[in-house]
């Protein structure tokens, strides 16, 4: 077939005039729409046509034919509808199946919980639309930031009760409901300062407490900005505390075997000029350096409190009470116990008094006695339980005693007397006094026959 001088038609660019063309093949659907332009593109870019299989050759005319016929109408419905999820059986609403949860490319899960209209209150849902909420307002409760000032009052309450009963857990909660985020190093200097005026005892519930904290509470760099504080501070904790670089240096390598410290610390700090904060850090690394460090340095504060040998403690109350009557002082008497920290078990020294009064049998020796615990109770390091207490133990004990001490019934009855007057023994204790049993070897009522002799 030869096409000759097509100007006119779509092709005008690809033909030549006066050159034959041969078609193996008509391009048919033509879009009626489409207009036909010049162009002064060498080769237009046009929509891909389809083929037809019907005949390997045309003419013009059926060319023109097949470009003006239309789209049927069942054709474009299909077109517009292929991605409708529209049952063929005509049911359903064309919404996903399973409330969006089955089927690829869907979202949504069997138990959400939506409206009867579809909306979802979950903001993380794609679906979700916040032009379909209500205007409701939830106000929750807030506490407003603690500034440091606020913080160190009642810090200075709050690690002055854990001294006295040991509670982790207590000082945890409370913490947990402050709002400190900004100002967490303050618990570690704020614990640090208060433990290192008080006794080695105190030292190392402070050493166990931020070995508690550390992870839960503040982490790692928190605790190393509070020990960079007191670092910074050590000049002014010297005024009441003239140890203070060493005990610094002595938490430092505690907190470093308990990894609430990075081991490098020591090492980060080389710049420093301060010389007790150099001080506190040599300190420090020279207790890292010993052998066996680790092991060595869970007991750096010693054994204190309630962890000391019961024998120790025994040893510890007898000789304080022995101090006081050869010199009177009861202010030192008291200081010496409260070092101890042990106030469970301030019975010890409610029997042990009692019993050197009973040994010794002197009314000098149970009047100093009898001063020295009403002072103790007024003070109440020994309170009315550990009184009680302290006394039934010397009364279970009697039987033991009167093998040594032969008059010590009668001693003890004159240490009660003086004991009721002071006001440190209530009268129901009293009244528990065993009184020892008259021995008749010669029966008064059976006609002198011989008894045996009870004691």
């Amino acid at each position: 077939m030869e096409v000759d001088g097509i100007s006119d038609s779509v092709f005008t660019q690809l033909v030549k005039p006066n050159k034959t063309v041969h078609f193996e093949e008509p391009i048919v659907d033509i879009p009626v729409d489409i207009e036909v332009t010049q162009h002064t593109e060498t080769r237009p870019k046009h929509k891909a046509r389809r083929r037809s299989r019907n005949s390997s050759s045309g003419s013009k005319d059926d060319e023109e034919e097949a470009t003006s016929k239309p789209i049927a109408p069942s054709k474009l419905r299909k077109l517009t509808e292929k991605d409708r999820h529209v049952s063929r059986t005509g049911k359903g609403r064309g919404k996903p199946k399973k409330g969006g949860a089955g089927g690829k490319g869907t979202w949504g899960k069997l138990t959400e919980v939506v409206d009867d209209d579809g909306h979802t209150h979950d903001t993380r849902d794609p679906n979700y639309d916040s032009e379909d909420e209500e205007d409701t307002y939830v106000v929750s409760p807030s506490i407003p930031q603690m500034n440091t000032d606020d913080f160190q009052q009642q810090a200075e309450t709050m690690f002055k009760e854990y001294f006295d009963n040991d509670d982790k857990e207590e000082i945890a909660t409370v913490l947990g409901t402050l709002n400190i985020k900004n100002i967490k190093p303050e618990i570690i200097r704020s614990l640090v300062a208060q433990a290192m005026e008080k006794k080695n005892h105190c030292c190392e519930q402070a050493s166990q407490l931020i070995s508690f904290l550390c992870g839960s509470l503040v982490n790692s760099r928190e605790i190393s900005t509070g020990f960079d504080i007191l670092l910074k501070q050590l000049n002014d904790l010297s005024l009441d505390s003239p140890n203070a670089p060493e005990v610094l240096g002595n938490f430092i390598a505690r907190a470093i075997v308990d990894d609430c410290l990075p081991p490098a610390y020591i090492q980060n700090h080389h710049t420093i000029t301060d010389p007790k904060a150099i001080e506190a850090l040599k300190r420090a690394k020279i207790l890292l350096g010993i052998r066996h460090s680790h092991a060595k340095l869970e007991s750096i504060w010693g054994l204190s409190g309630g962890l000391q040998p019961l024998m120790q403690l025994v040893e510890k109350i007898v000789l304080l009470l022995k101090e006081y009557l050869s010199s009177g002082d009861k202010d030192e008497a008291l200081r010496c116990l409260q070092e101890l920290a042990v106030p469970h078990f301030h019975h010890q020294v409610v029997y042990e008094a009692t019993v050197l009064v009973l040994e010794n049998g002197t009314d000098t020796c149970a009047s100093a006695m009898t001063e020295l615990l009403k002072y103790l109770g007024i003070t109440t390091v020994i309170t009315s339980d550990q009184f009680e207490q302290g006394f039934l133990r010397v009364f279970g004990d009697m039987s033991d005693i009167v093998l040594d001490v032969p008059h010590a019934y009668t001693t003890l009855n004159n240490f009660m007397e003086k004991s009721v007057k002071a006001g440190y023994v209530s009268p129901q204790v009293a009244e528990e006094i065993p009184q020892r049993g008259r021995k008749r070897f010669v029966s008064e009522g059976d006609g002198g026959a011989l008894k045996q002799p009870e004691y």
